[in-house]
Order: C-alpha cells, then sequence, then structure tokens
C-alpha cells in the first residue's frame, strides 16, 4: 500500500527532512509564523474600522442614529467610532466579540439582515444582546475613554451625581442609564 493511502503521508510529516536542515526548516516556520501573526493582525484592524463597518448598506441605520449623537460631533472633535464601543480592547475579549460579529456578518451574507428594512426588524435582539454584553464587561468600552472618578460631580444635575456616585459604589454601570446614547431608539430612523 502506498503512504498516501495508509496514512504514511502523516508519518512522512514527522520524520526529520533528508533535504533541509533543522535550522531551514525553524526559519521557514518563524518566517510563516511572523507572516501569519501580521495577516491576523491586519485582519483585525481592517476589520476593526468605521468603513469596513459601514460598508454593508443596512448600516445605514446605525451610522445615522451615530452622526445624530455626541458621541459623533461635539465641540472637543473627539469621535466614537463603531470599534470603540462595540470592540474590546484587550486581545481575549476582542476574539470574543470578533466571533459574535460574524453573525452579523452571516446574517448579511444569508439575507437576514442584509436590507436597512430587515435590519430594523432585528435591531431590538441585536441591542438586547450588546446592551447584555456591556453589562456582563460592566460597560468596558465606555470606560476606556469615560473615567467615572474622573467625572466633576459637582457640575452635574443632582440626578446624575446620584447616579453616577452608584456607580462609583458598583451599583451600576453606563449601560443602565445609557442605553441609547449613540443609537437614540427615537432617531426618526
Amino acid at each position: 500500500m502506498s503512504d498516501s493511502t495508509s496514512g504514511g503521508w502523516l508519518k512522512s510529516l514527522l520524520r526529520p527532512s533528508p533535504t533541509r536542515s533543522i535550522l531551514a526548516l525553524v526559519v521557514i516556520g518563524v518566517v510563516v509564523g511572523i507572516g501569519g501573526l501580521l495577516a491576523f493582525d491586519a485582519t483585525l484592524h481592517a476589520t476593526s474600522t468605521d468603513a469596513f463597518c459601514t460598508s454593508c448598506h443596512e448600516m445605514e441605520i446605525p451610522l445615522a442614529q451615530l452622526e445624530k449623537t455626541s458621541h459623533y460631533q461635539n465641540a472637543s472633535g473627539v469621535t466614537a467610532g463603531c470599534s470603540d464601543c462595540h470592540v474590546p480592547r484587550e486581545f481575549l475579549p476582542k476574539m470574543v466579540r470578533k466571533v459574535e460579529a460574524a453573525r452579523e456578518v452571516w446574517g448579511t451574507i444569508t439575507g437576514v439582515i442584509d436590507t436597512p428594512e430587515k435590519y430594523a426588524a432585528h435591531a431590538a435582539a441585536m441591542k438586547e444582546r450588546e446592551i447584555n454584553r456591556l453589562k456582563a464587561n460592566d460597560s468596558q468600552e465606555c470606560r476606556n475613554c469615560h473615567d467615572a472618578e474622573r467625572m466633576l460631580l459637582a457640575v452635574q444635575g443632582k440626578m446624575a451625581q446620584r447616579m453616577h456616585r452608584k456607580m462609583l459604589s458598583n451599583d451600576k454601570t453606563c449601560i443602565d442609564c445609557h442605553t441609547g446614547i449613540a443609537h437614540p431608539e427615537n432617531s426618526g430612523d
């Protein structure tokens, strides 16, 4: 029986190469590994841009909602993009979120949410998943930009002061009160 039909191909992968030195194989492995990491990083970066997120026409609704908020246009000129709120910065949570986001990409490919109307029909469920994710991680993406400990509570209204103090004592998290901050439900879309 030949190597290819009896599983001998696996054995050939495991035995030393008669034509290449171990050093050459290590160098090739390192080069391929570094190339793979660079490609992986480039892919992560490319799929975390606003251009990528809004490249599907069904994303007109969330983009239009965001453009009407202070997270998009404000006196300071600081703008939050899609990934600032929807993609964690830490590696493992980022990978988990990227896998979860594949659901929306798959929904676009399969026609489940490929139009603004279909997107709107599923928006409530998608929003609920995102709110639950933010509650579970103590609104980490909000906290990447907003430091509750450095808020000027004295210049806030009484209700905001009370709620932010509760948040500081870990009774609340940002998303508990600010669910419509970037995608208001009554945005007219």
